[in-house]
């Protein structure tokens, strides 16, 4: 082979192998593309849920202190009937009277 040949041909590889690169670096770059889209969408889709989310958050927020409240005067109601129990009734109930008698 003379140079003139083997320049022809080394020139002809380089070629193919930028062709070949082309290709598959035009190849990554769609899938990319179309993976960052995927990506957007779903934080857009993140973004609509989150707000929704927060702004039932905000109705509720007003109902769980009144509940709180609420709460509070329930326990503090339990504790007073705590400290003074009911009265109880001076008659007994007949089964436990017959057990008295033995």
């Amino acid at each position: 082979m003379n140079r003139n040949n083997l320049s022809f041909w080394m020139t002809a590889a380089g070629t193919v192998c930028w062709v070949f690169c082309f290709w598959w670096m035009r190849r990554l770059s769609l899938k990319q593309n179309a993976l960052l889209d995927q990506l957007r969408d779903q934080g857009q889709r993140i973004e609509k849920l989150s707000k929704i989310e927060h702004d039932l958050i905000k109705e509720v927020h007003p109902q769980v202190n009144e509940i709180k409240e609420g709460m509070d005067e329930m326990m503090a109601a339990v504790k007073e009937n705590s400290k003074n129990p009911p009265a109880v009734p001076g008659k007994k109930r007949p089964w436990f009277a017959r057990r008295d008698a033995n």
